[in-house]
């Protein structure tokens, strides 16, 4: 139970109960640099005085798009401060969708980090009306920098922003998240106070992190994921260190040692490639006794281990997982994965080194935690956990899952006919995934229900399950199964290029010059992946075997559009990418 009615009363939270020197910590040319929670409440102040001058209104909105640093937070405060409505944005979308956006919320207001979103946010500048002001988090020499907020704090006195406060209630509109949608427009979630309050309240015992905890931030913060956990991080007393960037983080958790940090499954997959290609490097005893290990920890469970496994288990944490703990800082105690499914392999790994992924569930319109696996309530692998504190879930005879509670979403904005097409009758909020409940008591889920399709046959493929399974195979990075309508399902392969260009010295070749296309053109690599499809296909009935499958030279990627920035993907999109590619498997 939370003490706490509304988002800024968080850092106060934590001034009154845990002050923290510090609050958030930057690196800073090769320093980490600490903001206390004082410094940062009073920050938040002088900006929300700033906007007041600026003539924001209760009620406005106020748009930023920018990588994680502190002024995202000490702009996040202010602008609730003075009860108008932040619109985060994802610093990777396009042109066309920053204009829907802006124009969609009528954002009067918008901060960015860098030259790169200057331009982009310019280039569609006349044609957003609403748009008044843009500003910058860095000092560009075309943009003014976000200190003019402050600078124009003037004759506006802080009693003037906590007169605004105090008209903010618990159920009132806190921000807009626009979803990155896999077709069509952006919706824009409209989520109070209340709705993520209720999330943070209930993931304060899922969480094994306190006041003298550590954490690293990397995830989006413009993603409910993320930033519901800053919240829960400054209400608990956390140190939250901002990593420089997605290149550096390895560094980056070794120099913070964090106790907890949030990850999506593609990043725990490139960190679980770098750790086996460092076994790959080994040679004698110290190879034998590395692959003895993940053999092991392949075989872990949470349960219904017997002491003989058990015993193999501490020899191989002592002997080889002590060191994958030291790569990750030392003190890592759970890495909280969501935004997509998780290899049950890779969690059986992790969990059997004694690095616990914690997988859970949601989405931006729940604010977005449904479930999560955890010490206190329980663990099971392949699933997404048992569900939260006071937040309800049942499943829809077509396989649905349906969420009922303070989570669940005010609506989507301006948007009564998106809204109305995802409450039942009932008032639950229809997911669009598809899952089931094991033992009970952990939720699993199995697809989307958008994504489930059927052969020509009338057979149903479940697709996303499968791309997980071949995703386990070390060739391969991606993959998309294909076939809807088809006589039989087949799978766009996008390999595992660095993989491959080492497997392949192991065997007398040398690709380092040549290209992605030139790679997947050579007949050992072909050859090599269909192995691996045929080993895989003999886990599925007749019906779902994967018959053909293509590879593609380059990775499915953001700025490509071929994933949404959550890393979904975009599967019409990239069948119109790889149209020709589809037509050689389906000729018509």
């Amino acid at each position: 139970m939370l003490t706490i009615d509304r988002l800024f009363d968080v850092p106060r939270h934590q001034l009154k109960n845990y002050p923290n020197a510090n609050m958030f910590v930057t690196k800073t040319a090769g320093i980490w640099v600490p903001m206390s929670t004082s410094d940062f409440l009073d920050a938040a102040m002088q900006v929300s005085r700033g906007l007041i001058a600026l003539g924001i209104e209760a009620g406005d909105r106020v748009a930023v798009a920018s990588s994680n640093r502190v002024e995202w937070n000490i702009l996040d405060i202010a602008v609730q401060q003075v009860g108008a409505i932040l619109v985060p944005l994802y610093p990777n979308i396009s042109e066309s969708d920053y204009r829907f956006i802006l124009n969609d919320a009528g954002v009067e207001l918008c901060v960015v980090s860098n030259q790169e979103l200057v331009d982009k946010i310019t280039s569609v500048r006349a044609e957003v009306p609403s748009l008044k002001h843009l500003m910058s988090f860095d000092q560009l020499p075309n943009c003014t920098h976000w200190s003019e907020i402050e600078a124009n704090k003037g004759s506006i006195d802080p009693t003037a922003v906590e007169e605004r406060m105090k008209a903010v209630k618990n159920e009132d509109l806190a921000t807009i998240i626009y979803t990155s949608g896999t077709t069509g427009n952006p919706k824009g979630v409209m989520l109070s106070h209340a709705n993520i309050l209720s999330t943070v309240a209930a993931c304060i015992d899922p969480i094994p992190a306190d006041k003298n905890s550590k954490v690293l931030s990397f995830l989006p913060v413009c993603h409910i994921y993320e930033r519901m956990l800053h919240y829960l991080y400054m209400y608990i007393g956390c140190s939250i260190h901002f990593a420089e960037s997605m290149e550096t983080i390895g560094d980056n958790i070794r120099e913070v040692k964090p106790d907890v940090f949030s990850a999506v499954p593609r990043l725990i997959e490139k960190v679980f490639d770098k750790i086996m290609a460092k076994g790959e490097e080994l040679s004698g005893i110290k190879k034998a006794l590395f692959y003895w290990a993940v053999a092991v920890a392949e075989d872990y469970d949470v349960i219904g281990k017997s002491a003989f496994y058990k015993m193999k288990l501490a020899i191989a944490r002592k002997l080889i997982f002590s060191k994958w703990q030291e790569a990750l800082g030392g003190n890592v105690k759970a890495i909280a994965s969501g935004s997509a499914a998780l290899q049950p392999r890779l969690a059986r790994i992790f969990l059997a080194a004694d690095i616990p992924i914690l997988e859970g569930y949601g989405l931006t319109e729940t604010s977005p935690v449904v479930s999560v696996n955890n010490f206190n309530t329980g663990i099971r692998i392949g699933s997404v956990g048992p569900l939260v504190d006071k937040v309800h879930v049942k499943i829809a005879p077509d396989g649905e899952i349906l969420v009922k509670g303070p989570n669940v979403m005010m609506g989507y904005y301006k948007n009564e006919e998106a809204t109305k097409e995802v409450f039942d009758a009932d008032g639950w909020f229809c997911t669009g995934d598809i899952g089931e409940f094991q033992e009970g008591k952990f939720l699993r889920i199995t697809d989307r229900k958008k994504e489930i399709f059927k052969t020509s046959g009338g057979k149903y493929i479940v697709p996303q399950a499968m791309e997980n399974r071949l995703k386990q195979s070390r060739f391969i990075e991606q993959a998309m199964v294909i076939g809807e309508g088809e006589k039989f399902p087949a799978v766009f392969i996008v390999p595992n290029y660095s993989f491959v260009k080492e497997w392949a010295k192991r065997h007398d070749a040398n690709f380092d010059a040549l290209s992605n296309a030139e790679i997947m053109a050579q007949d050992i690599v072909y050859k090599r992946i269909e192995r691996e499809l045929v080993e895989i296909n003999k886990e599925y009935g007749s019906w779902e075997q994967l018959k053909q499958f293509k590879l593609l030279p380059n990775e499915f990627t953001v700025e490509g559009g071929e994933l949404t920035p959550t890393l979904k993907f975009k599967r019409k999109k990239i069948l119109e990418k790889y149209q020709e590619a589809y037509q050689q498997i389906y000729p018509a």
